[in-house]
């Protein structure tokens, strides 16, 4: 059965995967290019970040030849969903990793009039913590 998972790092549709007792395993080849994570000695890594896999629990996140990659989503406290019949897999990114995206995002600039008519800037403001607040009628 072909299934196809969706993650921040692609949309993969997999003949080497299967669904076990809920859990989704993906074929060791077929890993990284699904998720971009690599499983190493040390565990599995994404680039210079590896994540040891508990030795005494290693059966559940790894066979001779695939990876349960639901559990070990979770273990990273990342959110896991899938279609009723098992055929489609979200790997979600966790709450903190958008936080720390969005941390280091900028608004665009804009200038608007001011109560008095003067012209100001948000790029005025670079540097300060800012409040926007807007409304619209519609």
């Amino acid at each position: 059965m072909t299934l196809t998972v969706l993650s921040d790092h692609a949309a993969t549709r997999l003949d080497e995967a299967h669904v076990e007792s809920g859990d989704l395993w993906i074929g060791k080849s077929a890993l990284e290019d699904t998720t971009g994570w690599v499983l190493k000695p040390e565990g599995m890594c994404n680039g210079p970040i590896c994540v040891p896999i508990p030795a005494g629990d290693a059966g559940r996140y790894v066979s001779d030849d695939a990876v349960n990659v639901s559990a070990f989503w979770q273990r990273l406290d990342k959110p896991v969903a899938r279609s009723v019949d098992g055929t489609v897999w979200v790997l979600g990114e966790g709450a903190a990793d958008r936080m720390l995206a969005l941390q280091s995002l900028d608004a665009p600039d804009f200038t608007l009039p001011h109560l008095d008519g003067e012209e100001v800037s948000l790029s005025n403001f670079r540097g300060k913590k800012v409040l926007l607040a807007s409304w619209a009628s519609w």
